[in-house]
C-alpha cells in the first residue's frame, strides 16, 4: 500500500489579493510562508493540510452557477452553522438566484448523510464545506 494522503489543493486565481481576502478573511484560513516562485501566489493552512492560490490569470470555470456536481474541493467543519453565518455576514445568501456569484447552496440533509454547502470563490471555483464526521 502506498499510504498516500492529501497535502494541498492548488487553485488558479485571476486576482490574488481578492482571492486571498476570500480564503483568509471569510473562510479563516491562515497564511503560510511561501517560496519565491516565479508566479505570484499564496499558501494557506487548513487544519493539517494546505490551500495554495496560484495567480496566472486563467481559470477553468466560466459559469456563475453553483453546481455541486462540477469540479470542487471540500473543507470540513465541526460547526456548520457558524460557517453558514460567516458566509451570510459576508454577503452570501441561500436566497440568491442561480447565476448570482454570491449564491450559497446549502444542503442541510441529503444523500451524503451530512450537511453540505457550496459557494463560489472570487474566480468561480466551487468550494464545498461539509459537516462529515471525522
Amino acid at each position: 500500500m502506498l499510504n498516500l494522503r492529501l497535502h494541498h489543493v492548488s487553485i488558479v486565481v485571476r486576482d490574488l489579493d481578492r482571492s486571498l481576502a476570500f480564503y483568509r478573511d471569510i473562510l479563516g484560513l491562515q497564511p503560510l510562508p511561501r517560496p519565491d516562485f516565479p508566479v505570484r501566489g499564496a499558501w494557506l493552512s487548513c487544519g493539517d493540510r494546505q490551500v495554495h492560490l496560484v495567480h496566472d490569470g486563467q481559470t477553468f470555470r466560466d459559469s456563475d452557477s453553483v453546481d455541486n456536481n462540477d469540479g470542487h474541493f471540500a473543507l470540513n467543519t465541526d460547526d456548520f452553522d457558524a460557517v453558514v453565518s460567516a458566509l451570510a455576514a459576508s454577503g452570501f445568501s441561500e436566497h440568491a438566484a442561480d447565476g448570482d456569484p454570491r449564491r450559497l447552496l446549502v444542503k442541510r440533509t441529503g444523500a451524503a448523510g451530512f450537511a453540505q454547502l457550496y459557494v463560489l470563490d472570487p474566480d468561480r471555483n466551487i468550494v464545498e464545506v461539509n459537516a462529515a464526521p471525522s
